[in-house]
C-alpha cells in the first residue's frame, strides 16, 4: 500500500491543530514545512524539535520527509549566498532530523533570472555557475552521511528544471544515484511547459522516489495552466500516471499539494482537500 499525505500547512495553521487534522483524514505520515510552532522546518531548536517529536509520537504518526526551502533562490546571487545561507543551514537541518527521523531531507532545483534566455540550464550553470552543481553534491553528501536520504523538487516560477532533458542532465551531473532522488511535482513542471504525460514520467521514473499531485485546468486554446481545480477536474491524466507510479514502486508515499493557477469563475472550491483525497483513494485502491 502506498502512502497519502498533505503539506502540515495544508491542513492547519497551528502545528496541533494540523496533526489532529491528518488523524481525521486517515492520514499517517507527515511533510514537514513551515509553520512548526509558526517557524520552517530548518529554523525549529532542538527544544521546539523535541517537542514536535512528542507530539507527533503521542499521534501515533511519522516524518516521511522534510520539505526544506534550501536552495531556492537564483543562482545568480552568487555561490557566497548559497554558501553561506542554504549549504550553512543544512548541519542545523541534519539535527533537527536526528530528533524527528524523517526518511529524506527536501532540497529545492535552483531559481535562474535568465530562464527565458536557456535552453539548457545544466551547461548554464557548468558555464556560468560552475559551484552551483558541486555545492548541491557538498549537501547532499553531508545528509548521506548522517544518515538521511536527500530529495531534490523541481520548483515553479524560473526554476532550472523545466523538462525531462534538464532533469536527467542535472541528476546526472550530480553523480550521487544512490544518495539523491527526484520529487516530482507534475504541476509545476506543466508550469514550465512540460505537460504532464505518462511519456515524461517514463524519461525520468528511474529518478523518482517521491510525487506531488496538484489538480490544474487549461484552457480550450492553448495547454498552459489555467485555472486551479481539484484532481478529478484536472486536465492533465491524474490516475493513469498515478496508476503508473504506484506500479514501479516509485515512492511510498504520495503528498497532495493545493493547485496553482487563477480562481476559476463558478467553480465550487469548498473542501477541495477532502475531495481531493476521497477521489484519489476511491481511484485507486492501492493508497491507503
Amino acid at each position: 500500500m502506498v502512502e497519502l499525505t498533505v503539506l502540515n500547512t495544508m491542513a492547519a495553521s497551528d502545528f496541533t491543530q494540523a496533526l489532529d487534522r491528518h488523524l481525521e483524514w486517515g492520514l499517517r505520515v507527515l511533510d514537514l514545512k513551515d509553520l512548526v510552532f509558526g517557524k520552517r522546518i530548518v529554523d525549529l531548536t532542538a527544544e521546539e524539535a523535541l517537542q514536535a517529536q512528542a507530539l507527533i509520537r503521542d499521534r501515533g504518526l511519522s516524518v516521511y520527509c522534510f520539505s526544506t526551502q534550501l536552495f531556492e533562490p537564483e543562482v545568480e546571487l552568487g555561490e557566497e549566498v548559497f554558501r553561506r545561507d542554504h549549504l550553512g543551514k543544512v548541519a542545523h537541518t541534519i539535527e533537527i532530523a536526528r530528533i524527528l527521523q524523517p526518511k529524506m531531507i527536501r532540497l529545492l532545483a535552483a531559481q535562474t533570472s535568465r530562464r527565458a534566455e536557456i535552453d539548457d540550464s545544466c551547461a548554464y550553470l557548468r558555464a556560468e555557475h560552475p559551484w552551483a552543481l558541486p555545492l548541491y553534491v557538498e549537501a547532499i553528501d553531508m545528509i548521506h552521511e548522517a544518515g538521511f536520504h536527500t530529495t531534490i523538487e523541481n520548483e515553479t516560477g524560473q526554476c532550472i528544471l523545466s523538462n525531462p532533458t534538464e532533469i536527467l542532465d542535472f541528476f546526472g551531473e550530480l553523480g550521487r544515484a544512490d544518495r539523491v532522488s527526484f520529487t516530482w511535482d507534475v504541476q509545476n513542471l506543466w508550469e514550465l511547459g512540460t505537460f504532464p504525460s505518462v511519456a515524461a514520467y517514463r524519461a525520468f521514473r528511474h529518478l523518482v522516489r517521491y510525487y506531488h499531485l496538484k489538480g490544474g485546468q487549461h484552457n480550450e486554446t492553448c495547454r498552459d495552466l489555467c485555472w486551479r481545480s481539484s484532481l478529478e477536474d484536472a486536465s492533465w491524466p491524474v490516475v493513469e500516471i498515478t496508476r503508473e507510479v504506484i506500479a514501479d514502486g516509485a515512492t511510498p508515499v504520495i503528498c497532495m499539494n493545493g493547485s496553482h493557477g487563477e480562481k476559476k469563475e463558478g467553480y465550487d472550491y469548498t473542501d477541495i482537500v477532502q475531495r481531493d483525497m476521497d477521489f484519489i483513494r476511491n481511484a485507486i485502491p492501492e493508497i491507503a
